[in-house]
């Protein structure tokens, strides 16, 4: 029995596949200050053309250009891994498999979209790029695209996460980023929310109003985002095509996909592929796993919301806890958004989606179950997949049935160990967020109409 299924650099996809050309209605479009739609134009002082054109575009195919292939060949194709050791440690029938997208050269998944976009901007003389960054791994994978293509690189990197991880932030710094702890006193939107609270722990929030600000103001900068938006997930399919191709090099095919959800990129990246085939008529199960202190999927409101705390983003119909919302500090912080794609969102209202929500012990539980097997060990956000694909196993364990579990491990925990550090000593803690925080924040969701 095959444990890495891998495939050859010529199989690196060619083209980036697009969930709406299958979804059964059109997304809903996003929305100006005044309650209107706006269109792709009102996108352009902050993208360049090319990803505003992949933002709103319902073709199911688009090119990958030979550039951003030529660098996914430093890790792509990544492994599809069967989880022999686990699935023995657990004595369950089901054939447990999953993506491993610890081995790019940042350590996550996140570099299948900075590449993309940083080779966009410089297509159009950009040469300079903010964004946020909550746990670091999108401030790393973009610190190294913008290295790849002589692009600087400013990352405001949640506070909380920011004194928790520092050595995601040594990375961002070693690709040549400057890496600041938000919220800063460089920005409007920053020192707003320092004057209010000047302990802030920061969010993605307060980080993304602060980076929209910083290419809003300046001629010579763009904004680039590591989640949520269409064209940052139309990038991650690269991961659930090449899982759909070595699936039928062992002939098996997965019942169930889970994947961690914050924003939605590692989650539409491994189950928007096959969503087509759901849309097609085959039977799978899809689940966005999240973390209950910030379940946005499973208790937030479907409605227009601003992406960032500020309210300088458009409003984006999605899944939301409140733009003002502050999650606990929580060591998954590449998870702790209030939102979550809209794409995501809407097929998830539609009832063709699912998702699940996981506690912070139970995830750093099933993450040592799984090193102590597989020998990886996962980071916290990855966990949250783990945690879903065990306790899967478990249940088919219980009810005799061998189904077939695919979860995508999203990147490596050498970063995280602090944080496996307070898990042994018994220092983390469950953290369900109350009813009365969310009712309070989704009250002051904007008036739409």
């Amino acid at each position: 029995m095959e444990t890495k299924i891998m495939l050859p650099e010529a199989e690196i996809p060619t083209h980036w596949y697009n969930v709406v050309a299958d979804m059964p209605n059109p997304p809903a479009p996003p929305l100006g200050p005044d309650g209107n739609p706006i269109g792709p134009e009102a996108l352009a002082a902050i993208f360049p053309e090319a990803l505003i054109g992949q933002e709103v575009s319902a073709e199911r195919w688009i090119p990958i250009p030979e550039p951003v292939r030529d660098i996914y060949q430093l890790w792509r194709p990544s492994p599809l891994i069967r989880a022999h050791r686990l699935e023995e440690v657990l004595g369950t029938p089901a054939r447990i498999y999953y993506k491993y997208e610890g081995v790019s050269p940042a350590g996550s998944h996140k570099p299948n979209t900075a590449v993309a976009q940083a080779y966009y901007n410089k297509q159009e003389g950009v040469g300079r790029l903010s964004t946020e960054t909550g746990a670091g791994q999108w401030g790393s994978a973009l610190a190294l695209a913008g290295r790849m293509f002589g692009i600087e690189i400013i990352v405001y990197m949640v506070k909380v996460s920011y004194e928790q991880k520092p050595f995601r932030r040594s990375m961002m710094q070693t690709w040549g980023a400057d890496v600041y702890a938000s919220p800063t006193n460089r920005t409007n939107a920053g020192r707003t929310i320092l004057a209010g609270d000047p302990d802030s722990p920061g969010s993605l929030g307060i980080a993304i109003s602060e980076a929209v600000e910083e290419a809003a103001t300046r001629e010579d900068t763009n904004y680039s985002l590591g989640s949520v938006l269409n064209h940052v997930l139309l990038h991650q399919t690269v991961v659930g095509l090449e899982t759909k191709k070595q699936f039928e090099l062992v002939d098996d095919y997965p019942d169930v996909v889970f994947g961690p959800c914050g924003g939605g990129s590692s989650f539409g990246g491994i189950a928007f592929p096959f969503f087509a085939d759901k849309a097609a008529g085959k039977d799978i199960r899809l689940v966005a796993v999240e973390p209950a202190s910030c379940p946005t999927l499973t208790r937030g409101t479907y409605a227009y919301d601003f992406g960032d705390t500020a309210g300088l983003t458009p409003m984006l119909k999605m899944f939301t806890l409140g733009h003002d919302f502050v999650p606990p500090t929580i060591h998954a912080g590449g998870l702790r958004y209030h939102g979550d794609s809209p794409l995501i969102s809407q097929l998830h209202q539609e009832g063709l989606i699912d998702a699940m929500a996981v506690h912070q012990l139970g995830t750093f539980d099933a993450g040592v179950t799984f090193a102590r097997a597989e020998g990886i060990i996962p980071a916290p956000e990855s966990n949250h997949g783990v945690r879903a694909a065990i306790d899967e196993a478990l249940a088919c364990k219980e009810e005799g049935r061998a189904e077939t579990i695919l979860f995508n491990l999203t990147g490596h925990g050498h970063f995280d160990m602090a944080a496996y550090d307070r898990y042994f000593a018994g220092e983390l803690v469950d953290y369900e967020y109350p009813d009365e925080a969310i009712t309070a924040s989704l009250a002051r969701l904007p008036v739409v109409g």
